[in-house]
């Protein structure tokens, strides 16, 4: 019988951390309890009792201590999904690791199977930002108009959905690829009203729709924008596979942007529970 070694526990702070909680100087008035996170914490524990996850779950707490901010964005946006599925009633253990690109987590939903590859983007939106402003300021004569901040960043958000379309290839069940793209780690960025990213919400929906059928074994894309302001819609043209929901400026504990396109191509498309699933974590 196999014997799993007992986890730690995690004290408030380390749970902040882990769960994206900003310091009360960064998010006053919005700032979650510690303590409820520490509760999100235990509940991953008390649901993921296989081998695989018990160790996948040790790695990713490990990578939380790393310097890369990559890391541990990573590690950060994989915990929380992982504790938002559970919340909504799926069952989700961890994926161990290996040399072959596999996704993090496997769901049953109804009694259904999916698969969930979670990817964080760490500085796509302060990259756009910057980019765009240097090309702004170089190509004012150019005839077709420079590349805009938002452009560039709808281009990466393509670009990473094209590059893990191609480590998910070989699944038969749903696959669901979910993107965080986090907030800038500065004191500016912090603000409800710094310099956002002005997105035109349908027209990236869009791009991602027409992007997906070239890419049929992914069933949707989830996505969690953080450092975006979304443009008032100037279409009244709504997409029936695409879910979306924008929060208030003031919420810095939350996304600004929340926003699910199911692949209306996809070899094994999500199922009515397991869509209704995705839907509610937005």
């Amino acid at each position: 019988m196999p014997r799993f070694k007992r986890h730690r526990r995690i004290n408030p702070h380390l749970a902040e951390r882990l769960f994206g909680v900003r310091t009360r100087s960064s998010t006053a008035g919005s700032r979650r309890p510690a303590e409820q996170m520490v509760g999100r914490w235990a509940l991953l524990q008390g649901h993921c009792q296989d081998h695989g996850s018990r160790s996948r779950l040790d790695r990713l707490i490990g990578r939380l201590e790393s310097r890369d901010r990559g890391v541990q964005e990573s590690a950060i946006a994989e915990l929380e999904l992982a504790t938002l599925l559970l919340r909504a009633g799926a069952q989700v253990e961890f994926l161990s690791e290996s040399q072959a690109r596999t996704a993090d987590l496997e769901c049953q939903i109804a009694g259904e199977r999916c698969f969930v590859e979670v990817t964080a983007m760490v500085g796509t939106a302060d990259r756009a930002l910057r980019l765009g402003e240097a090309i702004l300021a170089e190509d004012l004569d150019a005839e077709e108009g420079p590349a805009s901040p938002e452009a560039i960043f709808r281009d990466a958000i393509l670009a990473r959905i094209r590059q893990k379309a191609k480590q998910l290839a070989d699944y038969c069940a749903p696959v669901v690829l979910a993107i965080s793209v986090p907030r800038v780690d500065d004191e500016r960025s912090r603000s409800p009203w710094s310099t956002k990213i002005e997105l035109d919400v349908r027209h990236l929906a869009g791009s991602i729709s027409m992007l997906l059928p070239h890419a049929r074994h992914l069933s949707g894309v989830v996505l969690a924008l953080w450092d975006v302001e979304p443009l008032p819609a100037t279409s009244a043209v709504r997409l029936t596979n695409v879910s979306i929901v924008e929060r208030s400026r003031q919420q810095l504990a939350y996304p600004r942007l929340r926003m699910l396109v199911r692949n209306p191509s996809a070899r094994s498309p999500l199922s009515g529970a397991q869509t209704d699933i995705f839907r509610g974590l937005l």
